[in-house]
């Protein structure tokens, strides 16, 4: 489960300023696996507004590690923790898949998650056979924005789901 943090709606012109996953053990409910991180930018532009919801300042952003070593650590992280072909799940992950993917293939000229995310929201919605549905409400870890705390409390709620709809993995 991942989730990112960034100062703009889009990669190369604006930046992703942390990232957060942690690999769901649906066997043995574990999310004790996690990564963090928070990146420098690596464009002038930025959206104050965009900025303000991960509670961060521009001139502590610019203070983070090099996107470079942020995306090869990730990577060497999915390489160990990551099993037999890591799977991307994310709330939102049209924002987050398209800044994830830019960064690992910009940074690294690959992508270990291959060409393919999945929607958490969609797989819910899914499951219950109904677009009104929402699974927010699975979360145990409160929302906050900072980007490992909402993975967290994305894989709790998939676990949740899995869980009480009996969902094959």
């Amino acid at each position: 489960m991942v989730d990112i943090e960034a100062d703009g709606p889009i990669p190369g012109d604006f930046s992703m300023i942390e990232i957060g996953a942690v690999v769901v053990d649906i066997a043995a409910k574990d999310m004790s696996r996690r990564f963090s991180a928070n990146l420098r930018p690596i464009s002038e532009k930025f959206l104050p507004e965009a900025l303000a919801i991960s509670g961060y300042t521009r001139e502590q952003t610019m203070t983070f590690e090099r996107p470079e070593k942020v995306m090869a650590d990730f990577a060497g992280w999915i390489a160990r923790e990551g099993g037999n072909g890591p799977r991307f799940i994310s709330d939102n992950n049209g924002f987050d898949w398209m800044f994830t993917c830019w960064y690992l293939h910009h940074f690294l000229g690959k992508n270990p998650f291959g060409h393919s995310s999945t929607n958490l929201g969609s797989f819910y919605k899914g499951v219950e056979r109904s677009f009104a549905k929402s699974f927010k409400g699975y979360r145990q870890t409160r929302h906050n924005h900072k980007a490992v705390d909402d993975a967290v409390g994305n894989a709790e709620a998939f676990l949740a789901i899995i869980s009480r709809f009996g969902v094959k993995t």
